[in-house]
């Protein structure tokens, strides 16, 4: 399900997220997309650096049923908006670093 413009503007726009509060707030994410951002299942997405507008996006469009998941569906109606753009900053702001490219 594509997303339309004005969501991931609208996401862009507004990313204003705490760090440090969104650290303890993906408590609740690291079961399936570790506290590091790297991902512990094969269907949960790596979080890590992940663009921070894009992250506020994605959840809002899960908290909206835009955007369907049973699992995140339960877990991000906890999350106010604030919670959402703290989180959000705290996996964009995870370094990641990229080793040699398959092929050098």
């Amino acid at each position: 399900m594509l997303l339309s413009t004005a969501v991931l503007a609208g996401a862009v726009a507004h990313a204003a997220g705490d760090v440090k509060a969104g650290r303890a707030k993906a408590q609740m994410c690291q079961a399936c997309h570790g506290l590091d951002g790297v991902s512990k299942m094969p269907e949960a997405p790596n979080l890590a650096g992940q663009v921070e507008g894009y992250l506020i996006a994605q959840l809002t469009a899960f908290k909206s049923g835009q955007r369907r998941n049973e699992q995140m569906a339960v877990i991000v109606q906890a999350l106010s908006p604030q919670q959402i753009e703290d989180v959000a900053a705290y996996y964009a702001a995870i370094e990641v670093k990229v080793g040699k490219a398959p092929g050098d």
